[in-house]
C-alpha cells in the first residue's frame, strides 16, 4: 500500500509516497480502507518541527477492515470517521477506536472527515465562547477549513451578526455564501469591527488584531499552532477573556463533549444547517500540492486527500 512521510525538515516538497505493508491493529485500534483524509495548517507546520521521520496523522474516513482486541461498536465494512495520530495519509490506516465515529451511509467520506474534525473545531470553539443568540462573531482565516464552517454553526447557533477575515479580496464571495454578513481583508492594521465573540485560527499578527476587536466581557477563543503574543494589559483595559483551544486536551480531560458535539454536528448536517465546503479532492501522490494549498493561503473550504 502507498502512504505519505517526510524525513527532512521544510515545505511541502518534503513529502514522499512510501510502499509499504497493510498496518494491523491493535488493542482498542481499528484498520481502515482510507477514503478520504485531512490536510490541515497545523500539519502544515509540523513540517518544520516535528521529530523525524513523520508519517502524518490527522482527519481521515474510511470503511473497518479489522479491529483489535477490546474494540466494541465497530464492525468490519462499517463506514467512520475521526482522527489518528500517525499514518492517516495512506491506502490503509489504523486508529484509536475512541477517536472513531460511525458515518451514516448517506455521508460522502470527503463531508464526513471535514464534519467530525474541522467542524468539532470549529463548534467547540463557540462552545467555550458561551455564545449567545444574537451575539457577534468574528471568525478570522473565515474560508479555511475551520473558518467557513465556524460562520456557518455560528449562523446556526443564532449569532446575530457574523464578520469574516479573509487574506485575499477574491475569498470575500464565498465567505458570505457561508452566511457571513461582512468581510474585512486581514491584512489591514486596524479592523473596523467590534464584536462579543472572536473564533481565531491563524495567529501572530491577526491575533493581536483580532483581540483589539472583542468588546468589554467578550471572549476570544485562539486555536491557532502559529505562535502569537497578547499583551495582558489589552486584556485588563479591555475586559477581555482569551481561551486556548486543544481538542487532544478536551478529548483527554472532558470525553464526554466529544461524543454531545459530534451527535450534534451529524443533526445539523442532516437539517441543512451546516455543510463543509470541499476547496480540492488531491492523490496522495499530490500531498505536496495539497499543503502548499494551505501555504499559499489559496484555499476556500477544506482541502483532501482521496487515496
Amino acid at each position: 500500500m502507498r502512504r505519505v512521510w517526510y524525513g527532512e525538515h521544510g515545505g511541502p516538497e518534503v513529502l514522499q509516497v512510501e510502499e509499504v505493508d497493510v498496518p494491523s491493529p491493535g488493542p482498542g485500534e481499528v484498520l481502515l480502507e482510507v477514503d478520504a483524509v485531512g490536510v490541515t495548517l497545523p500539519g502544515l507546520f509540523h513540517l518544520r518541527d516535528l521529530e523525524l521521520p513523520q508519517r502524518p496523522g490527522g482527519e481521515l474516513a474510511g470503511r473497518v477492515v479489522a479491529v483489535g482486541d477490546g474494540v466494541e461498536g465497530f464492525a468490519v465494512g462499517q463506514r467512520v470517521a475521526g482522527l489518528t495520530m500517525s499514518g492517516a495519509m495512506a491506502d490503509y490506516a489504523v486508529a484509536p477506536a475512541a477517536l472513531l465515529d460511525v458515518v451514516p451511509e448517506d455521508v460522502p467520506p470527503v463531508i464526513a472527515m471535514a464534519l467530525l474534525r474541522s467542524g468539532q473545531v470549529a463548534l467547540a470553539a463557540l462552545e467555550l465562547a458561551r455564545l449567545q443568540p444574537g451575539d457577534s462573531v468574528l471568525v478570522t482565516a473565515a474560508a479555511g477549513g475551520v473558518g467557513h464552517l465556524a460562520v456557518q454553526l455560528a449562523k446556526s447557533l443564532g449569532a446575530g451578526r457574523v464578520v469574516g477575515t479573509v487574506s485575499d479580496a477574491s475569498k470575500a464571495e464565498f465567505v458570505r455564501r457561508q452566511g457571513a454578513d461582512e468581510v474585512v481583508l486581514s491584512n489591514e492594521a486596524r479592523w473596523p469591527v467590534e464584536v462579543d465573540v472572536v473564533v481565531e485560527g491563524v495567529g501572530g499578527v491577526v491575533l493581536e488584531r483580532a483581540l483589539q476587536c472583542v468588546k468589554p466581557f467578550g471572549r476570544l477563543i485562539t486555536l491557532s499552532a502559529a505562535p502569537g503574543r497578547l499583551a495582558s494589559h489589552d486584556l485588563l483595559t479591555g475586559l477581555r477573556t482569551v481561551t486556548g483551544l486543544s481538542m487532544g486536551q478536551v478529548a483527554r480531560n472532558r470525553p464526554d463533549l466529544i461524543g454531545t458535539w459530534r451527535r450534534q454536528l451529524w443533526t445539523l448536517l442532516a437539517t441543512g444547517q451546516v455543510r463543509p465546503a470541499i476547496a480540492a479532492e488531491l492523490s496522495l501522490e499530490e500531498a505536496a500540492k495539497a499543503y502548499q494549498l494551505l501555504a499559499d493561503r489559496a484555499n476556500q473550504g477544506k482541502v483532501t486527500l482521496v487515496p
